[in-house]
């Protein structure tokens, strides 16, 4: 599969199979998020692999009673927790580095789960504090998000995207691309 077919087949997934994640693509997908590009290659990123019911349970209750995440989270084999050590980036002119490196490593995790036939959905919204206290994450590390990892119980859609003439430019802003 070429870079686009695996962009096109990513999907967010919420209902997975009551079967085990390989922790050779396990490995696999760590090893992705290992390799992303960073700022100043400070590599502010850092992982939780969750497997244990109760933790699991601790983290969907992290989240709201209506948040759909939820039932990702506990039905999943895996829960990979997206951390990020604030000393270990910068901020400049106002760019939060660590957000976006720690982006840029899910995005590869992401993508090498679907490459290894295995299914994840982003998760932000959750009460910080709660994640912390479950997975015994130091207060001085930020916990940024989360996604379910596991084989797809469903199949799901492509969302609809903007075309290109919404999103690029050439030379100036209000100039399409040509």
């Amino acid at each position: 599969m070429n870079f686009l077919e695996l962009a096109q087949t990513r999907r967010s997934l919420r209902t997975y199979l009551d079967k085990s994640v390989e922790r050779e693509k396990l490995e696999y997908v760590l090893e992705a998020a290992r390799l992303a590009p960073s700022w100043k290659n400070m590599q502010c990123w850092r992982f939780v692999v969750v497997e244990d019911a109760a933790e699991k349970a601790a983290l969907a209750d992290s989240m709201g009673e209506t948040n759909p995440g939820r039932k990702a989270l506990t039905s999943a084999p895996v829960i990979i927790v997206l951390c990020a050590v604030p000393k270990e980036s910068e901020v400049w002119e106002g760019k939060d580095f660590m957000m976006l490196d720690a982006g840029l490593a899910m995005e590869h995790l992401l993508l090498a789960a679907t490459e290894q036939g295995l299914g994840t959905c982003w998760q932000g919204l959750f009460t910080e504090q709660k994640v912390r206290e479950a997975l015994n994450v130091p207060d001085d590390v930020r916990v940024l998000a989360m996604t379910p990892l596991g084989y797809a119980a469903e199949e799901r859609r492509p969302r609809p995207r903007k075309t290109m003439a919404e999103i690029v430019f050439q030379g100036k802003w209000d100039q399409g691309l040509v």
